[in-house]
């Protein structure tokens, strides 16, 4: 499987590999004696061939269920009132400088 792992890791570094037909990649795959299943991947171009070499299990990106929060993403007790521009924060504003 390590070997399996490095093919693919070096076919993807190289260009002239990535982008190779299926002719071509098959050819340089049985110059390197490559697993049967990565033969049979490009061969048939068909991922899940590989299942036979790495084994049927799915891989699935970890779910975050909590993550941290900061402290400026609440709204603060000032800001859930009223907005800064009401006509009721003008007139307690200008009954305060009287």
């Amino acid at each position: 499987m390590a070997d399996t792992i490095e093919l693919l890791e070096a076919i993807g570094q190289d260009a002239s590999l990535r982008y190779a037909s299926t002719e071509e990649l098959t050819k340089v795959l049985k110059q390197v004696k490559a697993s049967e299943a990565l033969s049979a991947a490009v061969a048939l171009s068909d991922s899940s061939q590989l299942s036979q070499e790495f084994g049927p299990k799915p891989m699935q990106a970890p779910q975050i269920v909590q993550a941290p929060a900061r402290e400026d993403d609440e709204p603060e007790e000032d800001d859930i009132g009223e907005p800064l521009d009401s006509p009721a924060s003008d007139r307690s504003n200008s009954s305060s400088c009287r």
